[in-house]
Formats: structure tokens, sequence, C-alpha cells
């Protein structure tokens, strides 16, 4: 038929990932040891065991919670990790840094679960634009992820695409 139109982005053997459908929903949270120094300066160790102790660590569940100290203090390894045995098993996922770090930590841990073995020699494109704040982190992680796998590797929308990477052609015996 002259003049069809055709959708040569959907006949494509183009596969698409969308880093917004590796998005956990799952609400983020900082808790700050600061709101637990006596004086702003030290963490005194018998009253934080007992706040540990009494605190209702439910109100975390499900949770995903980065562990920040925000205060100028010094602030004992033991003291996160005891805050992390109370953590472990209420909320979702637990890191020691940023909400950046927190974000990153998601997102590693979503990407881990991608069948590469499905992408092996396929010409990958990672979507660009979206509506949740991924972070140029897990852009990053998935390109280390795809390129050993794919056979080329791009950046954008199916239609329009930035070339990132081509795994070069293996010479003929």
């Amino acid at each position: 038929m002259e003049g069809e139109i055709v959708n040569r982005v959907a006949n494509s053997p183009i596969v698409s990932i969308d880093l917004e459908e590796h998005y956990h929903a799952g609400e983020r949270v900082v808790y700050d040891i600061a709101d637990n120094l006596f004086q702003g300066m030290i963490l005194r160790e018998k009253d934080f065991r007992e706040f540990v102790k009494s605190h209702d660590w439910n109100h975390y569940a499900g949770k995903n919670v980065a562990l920040v100290c925000s205060a100028d203090a010094i602030v004992p390894t033991w003291a996160y990790m005891l805050l992390t045995t109370k953590l472990e098993g209420v909320a979702h996922m637990i890191v020691m840094g940023s909400l950046e770090t927190l974000e990153y930590a998601l997102f590693k841990e979503a990407l881990s679960k991608i069948d590469l073995e499905v992408l092996e020699n396929r010409p990958v494109v990672v979507k660009g634009c979206g509506d949740l704040p991924v972070p140029e982190s897990a852009y990053v992680e998935i390109a280390r992820l795809l390129k050993p796998k794919v056979k080329s590797l791009m950046y954008g929308e199916p239609c329009s695409t930035v070339p990132l990477y081509k795994k070069p052609r293996q010479p003929k015996n």
C-alpha cells in the first residue's frame, strides 16, 4: 500500500529500559543521630542505649532510611550499627549517608535484579526523561551493567537516541 505509515521503532529489535520502572516507591527518611547527642556534642552510651531500647522503631516500617549525623561530633561506629540492628527487618533499606547515597543504594539493588542475559547482543536504549527523580548515579550503574552484555547502548528515546557504546565486530575467520 503506497503511503502507508510504518512504525519502524515498534518493529525494531531495540530493547528500551526505563529506569523509572525500577524506582522504589517507599518513603525516604533521614535519621539524624545528632538528635541523640548530649549538648549537641557527645553521644553518651547509657542514654543512647536507653533511647534505642525504648524507641518505637515500627515508625520506620517499610521505609528507606539514611543514617546521618548533621552535628560536628565524633560518633562511634557502633552507634550506627546499633541503630541498624533495630531498623533491620523493619525498614526496607538502611544506609549510612545522605539521601543521595540512599537513592544510589535503592537503584543499585533494583538494577542488580535485571536479567542481563536476555539483553545479550541486543541494541539497548536507556530512556532519558521522566517524571520521577532518577539520579545520575543510576544511569552510570545501568551503563556499567549493560556494556559487557549488549550489542549497542544508547540514551534517550528509541526514535531519537544518543549512541554511547557499540560492541566491536568480531573478525571473521
